[in-house]
């Protein structure tokens, strides 16, 4: 029986493309009606609305995502009594046609980071040696400035020893749409990993040229979108990848960790030193593993202490421009803990020591401008 006019059914199939116009894609963060993922609309006298959805690729991992974000927004359409979702998979035509809505028509991808109207703050976090938590600093980072509303990606650049995948909790691989990698996310951060490409935990056996080509691929070829941060977890020393960054990235900034013993603090500074080669500015030094809290409220230091202070003293004197000490995290159990199980401490147990002095590193790297000074704005005055 008809429960709503021809008429009315052609309003509400307008209020239904509306209502799909607030539909994001999970991985590109537009609305599929940007994307020309909307197969087709129509709704029945009777109040059902079917909508035809076309995936980007057949098997697309994001397709419950989709389908139930689909449903619910056309579900809140006053006169929608039912909604039947069809997917499709886009053909080869409207992929290329996707890829040069967001990429232009360029045969070679261009690294979006290196350009000179780029907004997007990249931060290498680098140390010197193996074993001062690099890593598990930068996907607390990262999900700290996430957590406060910005568009964070990271890149796993430590190819021999990728572990960011495991710490930030994904075993998602990326969806490839023609020549472009849409990266999984977790957390809310976005991230690449040669992790995802490998099957288990397969050894990479690779010369410094396929190195710097991956690196090359996974900060070019990669979609991130519009990122206010992006990290790269490098491996440690000054190696293929550190030096790949700097070409690549001319105006990433380095952020080095380092423990507060001497003898890491030696090498850590060999680490920050490579900015007088690169000519890559220091955003400044993080010391790990700083102390153990006792439960009567003192302190162990486990590593000795004034590592931190002394690698930012040092590298201050060499650049002639002031490196800061950006904080100290305390040693806790917890945070390896949380590594483990996939959910930066910073999320799981916010309280913590540890939590609140990565958290207080992410603020001072994040409510750094993302300003327009030294940008050509192509505007001129108006004339009277």
């Amino acid at each position: 029986m008809s429960v709503i006019g021809n008429a009315q059914a052609d309003t509400i199939e307008q209020a239904v493309r509306a209502a799909l116009t607030k539909v994001e894609d999970p991985e590109i963060h537009k609305p599929i009606t940007e994307l020309g993922m909307v197969k087709g609309v129509a709704v029945s006298p009777d109040g059902m609305a079917h909508v035809g959805v076309y995936l980007t690729v057949a098997g697309c991992p994001m397709r419950e995502t989709i389908t139930s974000r689909v449903t619910a927004a056309v579900s809140a359409v006053p006169g929608v009594r039912e909604v039947q979702v069809e997917l499709d998979v886009m053909s080869d035509e409207q992929r290329t046609a996707l890829r040069r809505s967001l990429r232009g028509d360029a045969d070679e991808p261009v690294i979006p980071f290196a350009q000179p109207g780029s907004l997007t703050r990249v931060y290498c976090v680098a140390s010197g040696k193996g074993g001062v938590g690099k890593s598990s600093v930068t996907v607390n980072l990262a999900a700290a400035m996430a957590a406060r509303g910005l568009s964070v990606g990271v890149v796993d650049a430590d190819i021999y020893g990728h572990s960011v995948p495991r710490m930030l909790g994904t075993t998602a691989r990326p969806t490839k749409v023609e020549n472009m990698i849409m990266p999984p996310q977790a957390h809310d951060v976005k991230v690449i990993s040669i992790g995802m490409f490998v099957e288990g935990n397969t050894p990479v056996v690779w010369r410094g040229p396929m190195l710097h080509r991956a690196l090359q691929q996974f900060l070019s070829d990669v979609f991130w979108g519009d990122l206010d941060v992006l990290l790269l977890d490098l491996p440690p020393g000054t190696g293929d990848i550190a030096i790949s960054t700097a070409q690549l990235i001319p105006n990433a900034e380095l952020l080095v960790v380092t423990t507060p013993q001497q003898a890491a603090a030696e090498v850590a500074e060999r680490a920050g030193s490579i900015a007088l080669q690169t000519r890559q500015r220091l955003a400044g030094v993080v010391e790990n593993m700083s102390w153990m809290e006792m439960p009567d409220g003192s302190r162990v230091e486990v590593f000795g202490s004034g590592g931190g202070q002394t690698v930012a003293d040092s590298l201050t004197q060499s650049l002639g421009a002031p490196v800061p000490l950006l904080g100290q995290i305390p040693l806790e159990t917890r945070l390896r803990e949380c590594g483990d199980t996939g959910t930066p401490i910073v999320l799981a147990d916010p309280e913590s020591a540890s939590a609140k002095a990565l958290r207080s590193v992410a603020d001072r790297l994040s409510t750094r401008a993302r300003g327009l000074a030294g940008m050509s704005l192509n505007i001129s005055p108006v004339r009277k």
